[in-house]
């Protein structure tokens, strides 16, 4: 965290802006906290049990986004303590929500260290999802142990595959930059818009988002990337390696692929003949924001919100969907839907034929017994945080459609809400408390709900 600092001081250092002295005192903080916590720990006695990785993943995001919510707090925007947790657990989350107003005037340092925020919160939740969560059975992920140890026999430690999966999220990066530079964009807007395209997190530089460009080239290449930022990077990893086959053959994409498709060709449609837009232009904003919000982005280069009822019907049921599971997506994934739809499938046989013997099947594996279980509670638990989250909303006066949407959009991780909240606003005038909330909200929601809320058990706590 300190040592990614750096760019930011020296890009304000650079274009002369007093800001870089702030980012200077936030890396000797920084610094000073990391380097204490290296040299307090003995790695070689180290042993880390499934208790200890689960309160090591809490600790971890809770307290990166305090240590990035520094360079906020001490900046020239002299903003409040509340208001900087909460801009860097979005931007650490990849949720991107934002409380700053006054973008396309704002230091550059700020406004690249909230892109760096999201970079890194993008690569954080991939490796999260790759070498902690399968392991801990959190939510169904235990599916993927299988496809974890068949890289693993090229890739034998986890360090290793962080290292190249690192690599493959920084190529991709770099090509996106290159991309929105040869669209027109100037090299900062290429840089900052690149690391929150790729990491899936929709912090832009401007006030408008992508209303911002008057040509559609920086729609397209976001676009592309967005979703390609929702597939899983394993699979990057394997066609790299010269396997190309799962790509094309996992039912994971193809579900994510399907869903993105039905879903912009129906919205294209409705806007091609309710909303008077010519058929390309409709397709174009169609599949923007389609993926901008099932990936969880959260860019917009329109406000869907004046395209009628069910557009905001549409966008909200999507945020509940998410991309697929090893990518920088968020809230439920596709490989969830798959195991309930696979469990329910069966269900419905077994009523048919009670003496059958029936098994739900992934990607044409059985699945174990635990994984519907830890799928189906997986559900539960997110309608039911979405609930509290919404209650705790309306309690501190918030109004239903802004609470429902404000709760869904932060244990999602998507961005945007509906309403003062949605697409063309944002959460600077919500109350310090529905702040809190919703920071808390983003940090369940990134930790998969049930690496949270196990440590709310008085179980976790007894030897």
């Amino acid at each position: 965290m300190a040592m990614s600092m750096l760019v930011p001081m020296f890009a304000d250092l650079y274009l002369q802006n007093d800001d870089w002295k702030v980012f200077f005192v936030c890396i000797v903080i920084t610094a000073f906290f990391g380097g204490a916590l290296i040299l307090s720990n003995n790695t070689a006695t180290l042993e880390i049990t499934a208790r200890t990785a689960f309160l090591l993943i809490f600790l971890s995001w809770l307290t990166l986004a305090g240590f990035a919510a520094l360079p906020f707090a001490l900046s020239g925007l002299k903003m409040s303590f509340t208001d900087s947790f909460f801009e860097a657990m979005s931007g650490i989350t990849t949720t991107g929500s934002t409380v700053i107003t006054g973008l396309d005037t704002a230091p550059p340092g700020i406004l690249l260290w909230r892109s760096i925020l999201q970079w890194l919160g993008g690569i954080g939740i991939i490796l999260m999802a790759m070498s902690i969560l399968p392991f801990l059975n959190v939510g169904g992920m235990q599916i993927f142990r299988t496809e974890l140890s068949e890289d693993e026999k090229v890739l034998p430690r986890t360090a290793q595959l962080a290292s190249s999966i690192g690599f493959i999220y920084m190529i991709l990066t770099l090509i996106c930059i290159f991309c929105y530079m040869a669209v027109g964009l100037s090299s900062f807007d290429a840089l900052t818009h690149a690391m929150t395209t790729i990491s899936t997190g929709g912090f832009s530089t401007y006030d408008a988002s992508f209303m911002h460009f008057e040509s559609i080239g920086p729609s397209i290449v976001a676009t592309v990337f967005m979703v390609m930022g929702g597939l899983p990077f394993v699979l990057y990893l394997k066609a790299v390696r010269g396997d190309l086959r799962p790509l094309f053959q996992d039912k994971q994409v193809h579900w994510y692929l399907i869903v993105l498709a039905a879903t912009t060709i129906g919205l294209s449609l409705y806007l091609y003949y309710h909303d008077h837009h010519s058929l390309g232009e409709s397709f174009l904003l169609s599949s923007f924001n389609i993926a901008s919000i099932m990936t969880g982005t959260g860019y917009a280069n329109a406000d869907y919100e004046q395209w009628g009822i069910f557009a905001a019907t549409l966008f909200f049921f999507l945020m509940l969907i998410g991309g697929c599971a090893g990518s920088t997506s968020c809230s439920i994934k596709i490989f969830r839907y798959q195991v309930l739809f696979a469990a329910t499938s069966v269900q419905i046989r077994r009523l048919l034929y009670p003496h059958g013997v029936f098994i739900p099947h992934y990607n044409g594996k059985p699945l174990a017994p635990d994984v519907p279980l830890s799928v189906m509670s997986f559900f539960f638990m997110y309608g039911l945080c979405c609930a509290g989250v919404t209650m705790a909303l309306t309690l501190v006066g918030l109004d239903f459609l802004e609470a429902v949407s404000g709760a869904v959009t932060a244990v999602s991780n998507v961005g945007p809400g509906l309403g003062e909240i949605g697409p063309a606003g944002n959460f600077q005038g919500l109350s310090d408390a529905a702040k809190w909330i919703l920071s808390i909200g983003m940090l369940i929601g990134r930790l998969e709900i049930f690496a949270f809320l196990v440590m709310l058990s008085s179980h976790f706590w007894k030897r």
